[in-house]
């Protein structure tokens, strides 16, 4: 079924003939999509190598806080430094609220390049702290502030190329963050025993320099923005009337306080047990991220067949049956079964980070994602922001089973609040087969 959208009766302006990239083509940005073609796999590329460093960098920061709690900031707590990477992702996500509709009226271009320059500055910098403080104002805040420009421009600008293709293509975009996550903790584990800890963050550096290059080369927007889009004010929260997009939003913050909490805590909690090695928490991170690429592909794929609400549905249920299942009963247990969770929570949530856009997508016309992206997600990183020194705080004092007990009560709120997200949806009916 398809979303109950409305409509703006104003037409966008047409230009005949090109112009810079904004050599948009001017169209009705909701008629036509090319849906493949040169053009558009290449941005589709510029997003995925965008990713890399950006998001990819943020679901593996969980390898350089336990880096961190081991040397230079032994005398603090899980629940100290969590906050570094909370500020990191808080901003990181919180102010797309800003950059998603500066997206809509100026384009990808300028953004993504100081977004850029911005973040490399950064990871070379985090390679000289020292303190906590440096480490807070580094990564957490200049990293989180030019993070946003990255992964906000860089997934909806997707969203111009593409409609009916979205769910795959948003999907194909995020495994650059997946394979980010993957290849970050491996460069780290083989790199902190032979050259320390400055060169392994300058090698991120060098390795996330050619990925800046090459997308920002490739980026480039297809609809310019209309007079309204232009009029209308940088933040508008009059979007939550929508209860479809309210809903769905309480659930994506759920999806947050798992997702990232898991991601930033894991390492500790292998660490915390005298069970495991001592790297078996570089190897969960890795695994996780890495069957996190099939979460975002093939269900990206299958929901542009089945709907992207039900698909997302359909994999809330799936994750949060392996918590009870897997991680609840034997995380503390059994390392093949900690293993086998990994893999199975990286395609579950893999899936949620490729769909949720794509359900964004459905709720509101391509030349706002940007706002609605930015909007949704200045709601839903506020979990970001707690949700770390929280989880370091639980591991720590009443034990890793409250922890993951948490999560799953967590995602259970998400998942009621999700199924009547897709119940406004439908017009507030109840239809189990409708295509959503």
């Amino acid at each position: 079924m398809k979303s109950q959208v409305p409509v703006q009766n104003e037409q966008d302006e047409r230009e005949p003939g090109g112009r810079d990239e904004e050599v948009a083509i001017s169209i009705d940005s909701e008629d036509s999509f090319p849906e493949g073609g040169l053009r558009a796999w290449l941005v589709v590329a510029s997003a995925c190598l965008m990713l890399f460093p950006s998001f990819g960098f943020m679901v593996s920061i969980g390898t350089l806080q336990d880096y961190w709690k081991q040397h230079q900031l032994s005398n603090y707590t899980s629940r100290d430094i969590g906050w570094i990477p909370s500020v990191f992702v808080y901003l990181a996500l919180g102010l797309g609220i800003w950059v998603g509709p500066l997206f809509d009226r100026y384009g990808p271009r300028w953004i993504a390049l100081l977004g850029s320059t911005g973040y490399l500055i950064m990871v070379f910098l985090l390679a000289e702290c020292k303190e906590f403080w440096q480490f807070l104002l580094c990564c957490g805040v200049l990293g989180g502030i030019t993070g946003a420009t990255l992964t906000t421009t860089s997934l909806a600008v997707v969203a111009h190329w593409f409609k009916a293709r979205r769910g795959l293509t948003q999907g194909i975009a995020m495994m650059g963050s997946s394979f980010g996550g993957l290849t970050i903790p491996l460069i780290l584990r083989s790199t902190f025993p032979v050259y320390g800890y400055r060169w392994s963050i300058r090698i991120l550096g060098f390795i996330f320099l050619g990925c800046f290059i090459i997308g920002n080369i490739l980026i480039k927007a297809r609809i310019l923005p209309s007079t309204a889009t232009k009029r209308k004010a940088i933040i508008s929260l009059s979007i939550f009337g929508d209860l479809r997009f309210s809903l769905l939003t309480i659930s994506v913050f759920g999806f947050e306080v798992v997702l990232f909490g898991a991601l930033g805590i894991l390492p500790t909690y292998t660490t915390l047990s005298t069970n495991y090695p001592p790297d078996t928490g570089f190897y969960l991170i890795s695994i996780l991220n890495g069957v996190s690429c099939l979460g975002r592909i093939l269900p990206g794929y299958v929901a542009d067949k089945i709907g992207r609400f039900n698909t997302l549905l359909l994999m809330i249920i799936f994750t949060l049956v392996w918590m009870l299942v897997l991680w609840l009963p034997l995380g503390e247990k059994s390392l093949p079964a900690l293993y086998c969770f990994a893999a199975l929570f990286g395609f579950g949530t893999g899936s949620w980070m490729a769909l949720t856009p794509a359900c964004i997508g459905q709720l509101c016309r391509a030349e706002e994602f940007g706002r609605y992206y930015g909007t949704l997600y200045f709601i839903a990183s506020l979990a970001t922001l707690v949700c770390i020194p929280i989880s370091g705080e639980l591991v720590e004092v009443v034990g890793p089973q409250a922890m993951v007990a948490f999560y799953c009560a967590v995602l259970g709120l998400s998942l009621i609040s999700f199924i009547f997200s897709r119940w406004a949806c439908l017009g507030r009916r109840w239809i189990v087969k409708a295509k959503v």
